[in-house]
């Protein structure tokens, strides 16, 4: 994958060292195991696992509707990671910006804020071991390039376009945001929808994302040299972060009923549906029987 041919965002700003959020307590860093514990727990318990991860992190209670207090700034242009994540993010507005245009609507591209350790955000605090997020609450995209090298050397899914498949998915959610459908969930949860299990609402939310995801990649496949291998790269990202993949390693077991966010098999099929038609009406999750 070469990026060099790709947009640079004017989107993406950077919190500094120290200014972001910093656990209380002398809490401690949670790697890829306590993450991976935090997300069996909240789905045993049905809790954001956002949440367990704080407690564990010493970072305390989460609180939605808070307003974001971080001094973010222009982004260090020398870390080529932070171009690696610009050129990404420009991408999706390029793609985004068609798609929305010819539904007839205007795309109005996410915030996306690049920190280090710990953040604020309006969904509440959180450290760089939840990992990539989307707030809805400030339509901004958070993200610790170090999550990177935690992706590659902890479970063992590298490469530019795996790395950049995580960007897309969770500008994926904003794009959901933008055309109504996280309210939708949101109202039918409300309502009393089931949002757990591998049919759930959360399942098909993530699911969804991962196809919009697809869509990002196969419009950009020609410009960004996108290869097999590339491909290849995304496809085991999608496997190794599928839920019953998560849940065996962690307890030795699986069990489809706490799925939050779908089976590596399902993770593979919608990305690989949005990739392989470009087709913004093949990633209806929502109205199909089968995600399988």
């Amino acid at each position: 994958m070469d990026v060099n041919n790709l947009p640079e965002s004017t989107n993406v700003s950077e919190v500094g060292r120290g200014s972001g959020y910093a656990p209380r307590g002398g809490g401690i860093r949670v790697g890829a195991v306590g993450t991976i514990l935090a997300v069996v727990v909240g789905l045993f318990l049905g809790v954001n696992p956002l949440q367990i991860l704080g407690l564990l992190s010493g970072m305390g209670s989460f609180s939605p509707g808070t307003q974001t207090s971080n001094t973010s700034g222009p982004v260090n242009t020398k870390d080529p990671n932070n171009v690696f994540v610009s050129r990404i993010l420009g991408s999706t507005e390029q793609t985004w910006s068609g798609i929305f245009k010819q539904l007839g609507r205007t795309y109005q591209p996410p915030q996306l804020i690049l920190f280090h350790d710990a953040v604020d955000s309006a969904c509440g605090q959180a450290s760089a071991s939840s990992g990539p997020f989307y707030c809805s609450g400030d339509e901004h995209v958070y993200l610790d390039t170090s999550f990177f090298a935690e992706l590659s050397q902890r479970f063992g899914a590298g490469g530019d376009f795996a790395n950049a498949y995580v960007i897309a998915h969770e500008v994926g959610h904003h794009v959901q945001n933008q055309l109504g459908i996280s309210d939708q969930v949101m109202q039918a949860a409300q309502q009393g929808s089931d949002m757990k299990g591998a049919n759930g609402l959360s399942v098909r939310q993530e699911l969804q994302a991962d196809c919009f995801a697809g869509i990002w990649g196969s419009t950009a496949q020609e410009a960004a040299h996108i290869t097999q291998k590339d491909v290849q790269d995304a496809v085991h990202a999608a496997e190794v972060i599928g839920d019953d993949h998560i849940q065996k390693s962690a307890r030795g077991y699986v069990n489809p009923d706490s799925f939050t966010h779908g089976s590596s098999a399902q993770r593979v099929k919608w990305f690989m549906q949005g990739f392989n038609s470009g087709d913004i009406n093949k990633c209806d999750t929502f109205n199909t029987k089968s995600l399988n």
